[in-house]
């Protein structure tokens, strides 16, 4: 057996590595037109900060260590320039030498990765324009700024934006970051990214949304960014930031399949159209979980995944990837936001019944010092409360509380199963009752029907009556237009003041007081319903 693989990093290596692991014998020939074969690209923004201070720690594999511990025939700075199916060959060109090669395979792995989108925007070939993909990349954005860069223009408000403009800020360079869509970290649904985007504001970050460079130009010894909006920021530095595109000129010239959106085309053993090529990682289209659309989806996780699978088939193992979930988290500033599953956005779009659910609990027992509030979006079928998607915002526990939700989308788990699931508990680390519970019981009542629940964005298509059931105090601090103030605990004394011929709409801080109120109410015939999540929700979707 001889297995040819075109690219490193995550997908690639982790093919190498496990093909030596399941054959000895076999011929492994790694191809990386690039000098480092395996780095960490989510490390690359935290050593532009001077978080990770050595660069050697962002190699995760050297060249050297794959040839002595494996046996793999590593092949940097070899670019693979087109793939002939019939004679199951490739063409190499040496960049160093200019040598140009065939190299046989009996199977080919394509690991090539993706690419920075780069839009044609006029001077994006300025010197001072970045992208960010590579160590090379890196060593070029950091110089910069050890130089003593000031001002910074970071175009994209996705994951590596963030994670820029948290390093450059602690550089203490003055960020202007600009997004095209009316939020950051578009892949969340909108309300989820407030508590994140008024912190980014709250560190002197500028964020400029629904906004878009348009060009670059050089002046003297800086740049000039004119946005569409008309305004023009002077900075130092500029990165380009907007989304990655699928490698996959090498497929598309070999004839291989690929999706609408460029990805190259596998089945669930990571084959492409041509069975004795495989693909793998961000160049791959592949199916969502849990209802199989075709997605694509670049994270690093599923890219090793991916490359171990395709392997085992190669070698005769019985294997099928489940899909892409999309379980992910961004962190800057000391706060956290993180994803799995479908999000509101894409449900609507695939047109799926659903329902979702706000809690917003602490993130471990309140009288322990330190706890701080996490937001939970939870949504789930609501026909049998099957979980299909969360997301969690706070500052503590939200990778602990996305990992289990992301298990209990793996595992098919139902919001019942949320109330039921075992947790671990200490008061410093958790709550006896803990969040994930909370989103259970929450999302479980809906299903039951012991309780009904409104969305902020549905408010303004109900002609229902608003009741405040706070305290008169939070009331005066700050409510939602025309709701009238009735505290829960004086509610059953007032019952006579409510219209029994229009719908109610109760709501709270955070929603526990408004479920009470919704149980008061419903027992006495109102027909009424709970603003999930309370005011705390509100203000997220609509902080202004």
């Amino acid at each position: 057996m001889k297995l040819v693989i075109v690219g490193g990093v995550a997908g690639g290596a982790s093919a190498a590595t496990r093909a030596r692991r399941l054959s000895e014998t076999a011929e492994i020939v790694m191809f990386e037109r690039g000098p480092d074969v395996s780095f960490a690209n989510c490390g690359l923004p935290y050593y532009i900060g001077g978080i990770i201070a050595d660069r050697e720690k962002l190699l995760v594999a050297k060249p050297q260590l794959l040839r002595d511990r494996f046996g793999i025939d590593v092949r940097t700075l070899s670019e693979v320039r087109s793939i002939d199916r019939e004679r199951k060959v490739v063409r190499v060109e040496d960049l160093d030498s200019g040598r140009t090669y065939e190299e046989s395979y009996d199977r080919l792995i394509l690991a090539t990765g993706a690419a920075p989108i780069r839009p044609p925007i006029p001077g994006l070939d300025l010197p001072g324009v970045h992208t960010l993909r590579n160590l090379a990349d890196t060593d070029r954005i950091k110089e910069i700024v050890d130089r003593g860069a000031r001002r910074a223009v970071v175009v994209g408000a996705g994951f590596i934006g963030i994670e820029v403009v948290e390093n450059l800020v602690h550089r203490g360079v003055a960020v202007t970051l600009v997004e095209l869509s009316d939020q950051i970290l578009p892949p969340f649904d909108r309300e989820m990214t407030t508590p994140f985007e008024q912190l980014l504001r709250a560190k002197g970050v500028d964020v400029r949304l629904g906004d878009a460079a348009e060009a670059f130009e050089q002046e003297s010894d800086h740049l000039k960014v004119k946005l569409r909006s008309g305004i023009v920021v002077e900075t130092d530095l500029v990165l380009v930031g907007i989304g990655v595109r699928p490698e996959n000129i090498l497929a598309t010239a070999a004839g291989l399949e690929t999706g609408p959106r460029g990805g190259i085309r596998v089945d669930r053993a990571m084959r492409t159209s041509d069975p004795a090529i495989s693909a793998v990682g961000d160049a791959v289209e592949t199916v969502d979980f849990p209802f199989g659309a075709p997605t694509q989806i670049p994270l690093a996780g599923p890219a090793n995944r991916q490359g171990r699978l395709a392997v085992d088939h190669i070698f005769g193992r019985e294997v099928a990837y489940r899909g892409t979930q999309g379980t992910a988290i961004v962190g800057a500033f000391g706060a956290a936001l993180a994803a799995t599953g479908m999000n509101a956005k894409s449900l609507d779009r695939a047109g799926r019944p659903y329902q979702a659910i706000y809690v917003h609990p602490n993130d471990h027992a309140g009288y322990y010092p330190g706890a701080s509030r996490l937001s939970i979006k939870l949504l789930f079928d609501p026909a049998d409360g099957k979980v299909l998607g969360a997301q969690v915002v706070g500052s503590a526990g939200v990778d602990n509380r996305i990992n289990v939700l992301a298990i209990a989308i793996q595992a098919g788990m139902t919001v019942f199963d949320l109330e039921q699931v075992e947790l671990a508990y200490a008061p410093q680390f958790g709550s006896a009752k803990d969040a994930v519970n909370m989103a259970g019981f929450v999302a479980a009542g809906v299903v039951r029907g012991d309780s009904r629940v409104v969305l902020p964005d549905q408010l303004e298509a109900i002609d229902a009556m608003l009741i405040d059931v706070r305290s008169p105090a939070e009331f005066a601090r700050g409510t939602i237009p025309g709701a009238t103030n009735i505290p829960v605990d004086v509610l059953r004394n007032r019952l006579g003041d409510l219209p029994r011929d229009r719908r109610l709409v109760v709501f709270c801080q955070v929603g526990q007081r408004g479920y009470v109120a919704t149980r008061i109410l419903m027992q006495h015939g109102f027909d009424v319903r709970n603003l999930s999540g309370g005011f705390t929700t509100y203000q997220m979707a609509r902080p202004t």
